[in-house]
């Protein structure tokens, strides 16, 4: 356990973070696929399915990986209960040999992956998939939930940082998630893409996130006067005390009390640094006039920390204005990314193995965006002199990676194209494997290693990936 009662390690006992029972978590259509594959005698054929997203969230330059212990810890726990068959059965569409076959089911498939907090793009392999027909293709639905949203919300939440530079963001989506699985699973994705806290008491538990909060206006609301409320806080929470300021009057009334009330603090001998909370109004204006009654009183280095359905326009807009925040609390754009709700993650078969050798199978259509690349691929990431990424290539998994300090690869959808990758310094491989034969193979990270990642990564990309509006496209 950690100081604050966290699992560490990213290590839970719930039953509901571990997946267990989830069985039927599903769409309908991979059970009766899986029926139909029992059926026709091909269950037992080896197949490959690829996950991959189409399409980064509009001007984002590149996503940020969450979710992947989600989806191994259901692999690990994938099992058909009783009741579970006994719905099956009950819909009258499976005959009893089927159902008799998933009391025994468990996954021996082999799984690669990249590690969570991996910077990715369009089209690449994230996660790989080899194993029988007949237990892979139920993977489909619940890896899906379990990578798309995280890593859309990781994702957002490096967005916001950026822009917030070295101010703290705290995440304070909870009572706007989707649903308590969504404020959980958002809470961690959002600490993973760089919020350094956030409210969620049971993401802290389970996580190991830093927690850290305020008061509500209910709170000031609930005492005869401002200043009698702020004084119940302090005596309370003597510690680092956050005072929020606008339930009345913020120039007028609040800002005047918190200042009384850190002055107050002094003569009691517990000098702590000024810290106050704005929820509404002109922030940038409220700050500015607030940070200067603040340091006029004597008050030095004053918190203020802002929160009012914050992006990362907005947090840049206030910058721009010279706004004196100095943290932010971010919650409805973020824990639903609010101007991108869904990520273009698919999971698509690849390659079906005939003999020794896999065969390529290829999705066709007239809009060549929806087509898949076919056969068993691996991606490789080239990094230049400065470890700077320069380009991603996919490789089939028994092709050589070549060598020297120019690479060749070609464009997805305009194959004449070519791109050019020099001068490269050093190449790595991104999927890992995860799961073979049916058993894990990687422990889970713990969450601050995740994060961890995720920050050196963005940190090593151009600053050209990271625009807010119209960034480079990164080659891959």
């Amino acid at each position: 356990m950690s100081e604050n009662g966290a699992i560490k390690g990213d290590i839970c006992l719930s039953e509901w973070v571990k997946r267990h029972g989830l069985a039927l978590l599903t769409d309908w259509y991979e059970l009766t696929m899986m029926g139909g594959y029992h059926r026709s005698g091909i269950g037992d054929q080896q197949a490959c399915f690829e996950y991959f997203f189409r399409d980064l969230p509009p001007h984002n330059g590149f996503a940020v990986l969450a979710g992947l212990e989600a989806f191994l810890s259901y692999c690990e726990n994938l099992r058909f209960e009783e009741e579970d068959i006994a719905f099956l059965r009950s819909s009258g569409n499976f005959d009893e040999s089927f159902l008799d076959s998933l009391k025994s089911f468990k996954l021996t498939c082999n799984i690669w992956a990249m590690p969570e907090g991996m910077v990715v793009f369009p089209f690449e392999p994230i996660i790989r998939v080899q194993g029988r027909l007949f237990e892979v293709q139920l993977l489909e639905t619940f890896l899906l939930n379990a990578m798309n949203y995280p890593t859309l919300v990781a994702t957002k939440a490096a967005r916001i940082c950026s822009v917030a530079g070295n101010d703290p963001v705290v995440e304070f989506g909870l009572r706007r998630a989707q649903g308590p699985d969504g404020g959980l699973v958002g809470s961690r994705a959002a600490y993973i893409g760089g919020c350094s806290a956030t409210s969620n008491v049971l993401a802290a538990k389970y996580f190991g996130i830093p927690v850290a909060g305020t008061v509500a206006h209910s709170w000031v609301m609930s005492f005869p006067s401002e200043l009698e409320a702020f004084r119940a806080y302090v005596k309370i929470y003597p510690d680092s005390p956050i005072l929020l300021v606008d339930t009345y009057d913020t120039l007028e009334s609040g800002v005047p009390n918190a200042i009384i009330i850190f002055k107050e603090l002094q003569k009691q001998g517990n000098p702590q640094r000024p810290a106050i909370r704005l929820d509404s109004g002109d922030l940038a204006k409220l700050s500015k006039v607030a940070y200067e009654m603040i340091t006029a009183a004597g008050l030095n280095d004053p918190l203020i920390v802002a929160s009012n359905e914050l992006d990362e326009d907005l947090i840049a807009e206030l910058k721009r204005q010279g706004a004196k925040i100095n943290s932010w609390g971010v919650g409805t754009n973020l824990i639903t990314s609010k101007d991108a709700p869904a990520l273009s993650g698919v999971y698509k078969l690849v390659a079906i193995r005939s003999g020794e050798t896999w065969e390529p199978r290829l999705k066709i259509s007239s809009n060549p965006v929806k087509m898949t690349d076919p056969g068993v691929k691996r991606a490789v990431r080239f990094y230049d002199d400065d470890d700077t990424p320069i380009g991603d290539i996919l490789y089939l998994v028994d092709e050589e990676i070549p060598k020297g300090e120019q690479v060749i690869g070609l464009d997805r959808q305009r194959f004449h194209r070519t791109y050019r990758l020099r001068p490269v310094h050093r190449n790595q491989e991104l999927a890992r494997p995860c799961f073979i034969n049916g058993r894990r193979t990687v422990p889970p990270e713990s969450i601050q290693d995740i994060r961890n990642r995720a920050k050196k990564q963005i940190a090593a990309l151009p600053d050209e990936l990271k625009r807010l509006r119209f960034p480079e496209i990164y080659p891959v």
